[in-house]
């Protein structure tokens, strides 16, 4: 037989011994006969109908019981005081059913509270506040609106409890109008004192970005406590008034109200914004923090962690989470997030932050999934496969992987690696699909050349109720004109002009881009001329893009109007001019404008700038000139500058120099085929057929292969790419009759002879009638417009016989032939190329 108080917790397990001594000795001394009746012979099973018609409790215990349950938040034991009231026909009192409303609400079960609620045949405001509190618990914004009007309605006098319920529906959903609304009601119902609903009132104003009516009733109330205070800098810090900040922060000094943790880790999370003065500001607060024995806060510490990292003292932020003795995960997560949101992130800033993480571990606190977040963009900058996918695999095992903020940094994670088929899987594990998903998936197949499989995902997002932003639309428009899509271009800025994009600068720009990297320089210009406040960025595109298209006075025009604008130019706005300069063999202007960057603009020289320079001297024939230049910048073991060079050494049949600088090349970069095939190129023009057999062994042993050249062209919605003697096309057999068409007519061109001058010496080789771009050209003129421009983009340097032939085909099919090869754009037309025949 088990003792009697025993029995009691055992088959009464709504009481605990707590409970049990709050009730009136009468009470407790029914239980206890109770128990004792019951422990002879009932089992748990008939104790409950036994003890319905026997075991009765007065009302007041009734609610002593129920608040116990609130108190403790156990709804398995309020639940169970209800049942028995239900069993033993007891009729509760309106008081004691707002405390089973109360029970309820607090607790999380509004959907119990709303069936009690339904069966109440009386209520009160207390009921309505009860209810109103457990909706704004559960977020449950539009009920707690419904509830209030509904009490105003039924003339229930409403009270500050109703009031701040309501107001903080308002501050949760933004709804400055109602919110307006009840602030008239307080002041009519008189409750404008209550120093509480003047707290709400500002905390609503703030959140629904009104700080300034915040301010106007703060300067207008009498009573006021420290919350009053916090709320107001707390709105201050949400709207980004930190001037506003400062003053009301002083005035709180002045007042003689102590800092508390709040108050320390709102401004000091306004000091993380790197206004102007900010970390000044932010180490006085620290100082104070100091004074105040605070320092050493878990609130105030991370909000100094976060503000230090921030403002860019990473090592000041490392001696605080150091000297932190009982830190949480929200102090690693910062710490981690701080070593990850530098400007430049160095690997073992990312392994600092792996550690942390196994110290976590090490310490038993439980990541969260910021943790996660953190750990994943760790793997991102230090290209950890195999311990990304172990995180993956902890996140998997916790359940992580549906949420859609996780799954985008795995698609990001695996796109970065190169594992799309990982970073799909991902993708497709995402239940609910939203933007940012979708995004995160476009960006990866972008990031991986995989074009179509974007702008088929893209298409896709366009479909949904949540529309992509201007960055979306932005990032695939530099794509297409990355591939030299011009139609899927115009495809998307009619798509961006249908949801109100199109005006956006960022937008814009790409559009720019799109049209100048597709041959299109004329309406690149025309979007130009639309825009109402173009930026550097507006500027220094079409610096490029008409330094790209052999326009080079028309780049230097842009150039010097954009200064005349006020706008100082940038490093892609001098790379542009440099461009140009060297394209169209303006030697002195474009030394001019290199001198100008580093002496008038204090710019540091960039490898691509030097290149520039070092190609326009060698271009030219300033040989040694380049080299001494190359030496003197301390480029000398950048390969590509010597690359510059090689190429100028075949321009002007320099054999001598070309070998010692080839020998350089070849010493930094051993297995470029580019240097090995210049070389070969630069003997092969000069006739010395063994030398260049020679770097043909040396390619064989060391087993490098030319890079084989690939030319595209879109017609219609679809691209159709092309290698040399390429016969996988399933009308190619049309496309090569077409192709030997035009090579017979060129050949009795009366132009023909001036225009070729002479035949390359080493035309033995079978494929040069054959070369991608001129079965991309035959394929466009087969399945174009006659009035369309052919335009074929290229990913190597277009050879001199397929330059020479270009200009042919111009004539034969009186057509604009675009090509676009890896260094600029060849618009043949008339016989005539726009490069002049320098390139």
């Amino acid at each position: 037989m088990l003792p009697q108080k025993q029995f009691l917790w055992r088959f009464f397990p709504f009481s605990t011994p707590l409970m049990f001594h709050m009730l009136p000795f009468s009470s407790r001394q029914s239980i206890e006969s109770f128990a004792t009746l019951g422990s002879v012979s009932l089992s748990s099973s008939q104790v409950f109908p036994a003890y319905s018609s026997t075991f009765l409790l007065e009302s007041v215990d009734y609610v002593k019981l129920v608040q116990s349950a609130t108190k403790t938040g156990k709804l398995n034991h309020g639940k169970l005081v209800h049942s028995h009231m239900i069993k033993t026909s007891f009729r509760p009192c309106l008081f004691l059913q707002n405390n089973l409303l109360n029970m309820y609400c607090k607790c999380g079960d509004t959907r119990s509270a709303d069936k009690l609620f339904d069966k109440m045949s009386k209520s009160n405001i207390v009921t309505y506040n009860s209810l109103i509190s457990g909706y704004v618990q559960m977020s449950n914004l539009d009920k707690v609106m419904i509830l209030f009007d509904k009490a105003r309605r039924l003339g229930l006098k409403l009270d500050k409890y109703t009031c701040a319920g309501a107001l903080t529906a308002c501050s949760q959903s933004g709804n400055l109008s109602a919110g307006k609304m009840i602030h008239g009601l307080i002041l009519v119902y008189g409750l404008g004192s209550q120093v509480v609903l003047t707290n709400s009132l500002i905390d609503m104003y703030s959140k629904c970005g009104q700080v300034d009516y915040a301010r106007i009733l703060f300067d207008h109330s009498d009573k006021l406590d420290g919350v009053s205070w916090n709320s107001l800098i707390a709105g201050y810090v949400q709207n980004g008034k930190y001037e506003e900040l400062l003053t009301i922060l002083q005035k709180m000094h002045q007042n003689g109200l102590a800092f508390n943790t709040y108050t320390l880790g709102s401004a000091l999370k306004a000091c993380s914004s790197n206004f102007n003065g900010c970390k000044m500001f932010g180490t006085m607060l620290h100082d104070h923090a100091i004074k105040l024995g605070l320092h050493l806060d878990v609130v105030v510490g991370t909000a100094l962690l976060d503000m230090y990292a921030k403002t860019g003292s990473l090592d000041d932020a490392i001696q605080i989470f150091d000297q932190m003795v009982d830190k949480n995960v929200v102090m690693y997560n910062a710490m981690m997030a701080g070593l990850l949101q530098q400007e430049t992130i160095e690997d073992k800033c990312a392994y600092k932050a792996l550690n942390l993480f196994f110290e976590m571990k090490s310490c038993g606190i439980k990541p969260s999934m910021f943790t996660y977040s953190s750990l994943l963009k760790a793997c991102i900058i230090v290209e950890d496969f195999k311990f990304a996918k172990q995180v993956h695999a902890l996140m998997c095992k916790n359940g992580l992987l549906s949420d859609e903020y996780i799954g985008s940094i795995l698609i990001d994670l695996y796109s970065v690696l190169g594992s799309m088929m990982d970073a799909l899987l991902c993708f497709n594990s995402i239940h609910n699909l939203t933007i940012v998903p979708m995004t995160a998936m476009i960006f990866g197949y972008l990031q991986n050349g995989e074009f179509e499989s974007a702008l088929s995902l893209f298409y896709e997002l366009l479909t949904y109720e949540e529309k992509p932003d201007e960055f979306i639309f932005s990032t695939i428009m530099s794509s297409c004109a990355n591939m030299g899509m011009l139609r899927s271009g115009e495809q998307i800025q009619g798509h961006a002009t249908k949801v109100g994009i199109s005006r956006f600068t960022i937008f814009q720009n790409s559009q720019i881009w799109m049209y100048a990297k597709s041959g299109d320089l004329y309406a690149a210009n025309l979007t130009f001329q639309q825009m109402e406040n173009p930026d550097i960025v507006s500027w220094s595109t079409m610096i490029c893009s008409n330094a790209q298209h052999g326009h080079a006075m028309e780049a230097l025009r842009f150039f010097e109007l954009m200064k005349s604008c006020g706008i100082e130019p940038n490093h892609f706005a001098f790379l542009g001019v440099l461009i140009a300069c060297s394209h169209r063999g303006l030697v002195e202007e474009g030394l001019r404008y290199f001198d100008t960057m580093e002496k008038d603009y204090k710019m540091k020289l960039h490898v691509k700038h030097c290149v520039c320079v070092v190609d326009l001297l060698g271009r030219a024939g300033r040989l040694a000139d380049a080299e001494s230049l190359i030496l003197r910048l301390g480029f000398e073991h950048e390969p590509v500058m010597w690359r510059a060079l090689l190429s100028a050494c075949r321009i002007h049949k320099d054999t001598v120099t070309a070998q010692r600088v080839a020998q350089k090349v070849i010493e930094l970069e051993p297995l470029a085929s580019a240097s090995y095939v210049l070389l070969y190129n630069i003997y092969m023009d000069a006739g010395n057929k063994l030398a260049a057999s020679k770097v043909r062994t040396l390619m064989e042993e060391r087993r490098i292969k030319k890079e084989p050249g690939l030319s595209w062209i879109q017609i219609g919605d679809k691209v159709y790419s092309f290698v040399s003697g390429d016969r996988s096309h399933k009308n190619s057999g049309q496309i090569y009759a077409k192709l030997d068409e035009m090579l017979a007519t060129t050949k009795r061109l009366d132009s023909a002879k001036d225009i070729l001058g002479y035949k390359i010496e080493h035309e033995h080789l079978t494929n040069v009638n054959y070369h991608s771009e001129k079965l991309a050209v035959a394929f466009g003129v087969l399945y174009l417009s006659e009035s369309a421009p052919v335009r074929v983009m290229k990913n190597l340097r277009i050879c001199l016989d397929c330059h020479m032939t270009m200009k042919l085909f111009s004539i034969v099919e009186k057509r604009e032939l675009i090509v676009r090869d890896s260094v600029r754009f060849h618009h043949f037309k008339d016989g005539s190329c726009s490069c002049g025949d320098y390139w």
